[in-house]
């Protein structure tokens, strides 16, 4: 079984591009040049020398010892903390603007939860001297206000989305009308790895440099370029697709995705897809969707504001009915928990999406031989305020 995207847009039997008729060119336009594009050398040359002298990148994969120790394991961190912007975004969105460019489009649009995404956009359209408007959720534009601002000095146009449950999945949707209605000149940097064939393929591309320097990083360490287990957290599910892609076919290595429950799975207020979904279509392709009977879409929670999605990307969802990956999640305390502990015993506050990913440290029967390691996708300074209001620290 492949775990790649087929030609025709497809991961088994989630995929595709499900769009209004006015933004067949746009989608169908990219889907014939993106690889071309991507496979270029002036844009491999571009993109990784952008990627080494203004991202950071490799970032580091470093070994968290205290924690190892607590949990008997050799746990390491691959640092998407010390990316510029502070989290994995920013290798999309620099990926995505170099097509853009490709294409000849003058106008950024973009989408953003935890402002992560829209900042990374703000920067890369400030790097290229391009127009740029960012969606974010009413609510979820209090609960961020310090990347909203960063946004905003960076030159992008904040608007919110002040429908629905006022988050990501409200901004997505102002995002695809703006598209519809200016299609000619624009394009729409998507931050995960959803919306319509090609961009979860594409964006899992452009991430899949955090796998490439895993391998390469953990060869040097440990002598082997395969842990025994990759742990990311996952709304839409970038971060982990970045994490995961090399090792897809790697049947030795375990994959293992965390969602956001919330207040608990079956509290009603929850983005844990995996456990609640069912086959629907969400924002332009077939995957897992949180929904009613007839279809209409449940509204998510989570105190993290990049993990309040009520999909999954399609990759994941094939993942996930596969088997191939295991797919957990953690409460908001599990994860509040689990970020304030990394940030005693490590000295590294990690963003709250993050805090996921760790808190599948205590649901994990792991062995003083395993090789762990856990895609450190954010830094926690945006979500300050959010540790504050906890306060259990």
């Amino acid at each position: 079984m492949s775990y790649q995207v087929d030609d025709k847009g497809y991961y088994g039997r989630f995929g595709g591009a499900f769009v209004p008729e006015m933004l067949h060119p746009n989608v169908e336009e990219l889907k014939a040049n993106y690889l071309k594009i991507m496979e270029s050398p002036e844009f491999r040359k571009e993109f990784d020398q952008l990627l080494k002298d203004y991202v950071g990148r490799p970032t580091p994969l470093y070994k968290a010892e205290r924690l190892s120790e607590k949990y008997g394991a050799k746990i390491y961190l691959k640092r998407e903390d010390l990316c510029h912007t502070g989290a994995h975004k920013v290798n999309n969105t620099i990926g995505q603007i170099l097509v853009a460019k490709a294409l000849g489009k003058k106008k950024i649009i973009a989408e953003t939860g935890a402002g992560q995404h829209g900042v990374a956009t703000a920067t890369v359209c400030a790097l290229m001297g391009m127009p740029c408007i960012v969606y974010m959720g009413e609510i979820d534009m209090a609960r961020q206000k310090p990347n909203v601002e960063r946004m905003r000095i960076l030159g992008a146009e904040v608007r919110p989305a002040t429908s629905g449950s006022k988050t990501l999945k409200d901004a997505t949707n102002e995002a695809l009308r703006h598209w519809i209605q200016d299609p000619d000149g624009t394009h729409y940097i998507i931050g995960s790895v959803v919306g319509p064939h090609p961009y979860p393929d594409m964006v899992a591309k452009f991430q899949s440099v955090i796998s490439e320097e895993i391998k390469k990083q953990l060869l040097e360490k440990e002598g082997t370029e395969n842990p025994d287990y990759v742990i990311a957290c996952v709304g839409g599910g970038s971060n982990a697709a970045g994490a995961f892609y090399h090792y897809l076919d790697e049947k030795d290595v375990q994959l293992v995705a965390v969602e956001a429950a919330g207040h608990g799975v079956d509290s009603g207020e929850t983005a844990a897809t995996t456990a609640l979904g069912s086959f629907g279509v969400l924002h332009g392709n077939r995957t897992l969707v949180m929904q009613t009977e007839d279809g209409q879409v449940v509204e998510p929670y989570s105190i993290s504001a990049g993990l309040d999605y009520p999909g999954i990307g399609p990759m994941h969802a094939h993942l996930f009915e596969s088997g191939r990956g295991v797919f957990l999640n953690a409460t908001d305390t599990e994860a509040m928990e689990a970020g304030v502990q990394l940030s005693k015993m490590e000295g590294i506050i990690p963003a709250v999406e993050s805090s996921h990913a760790l808190a599948a440290l205590d649901k994990m029967d792991l062995k003083p031989s395993d090789v762990v390691v856990i895609n450190l996708s954010g830094r926690g300074d945006k979500d300050l305020e959010t540790y504050i209001k906890w306060g259990k620290y």
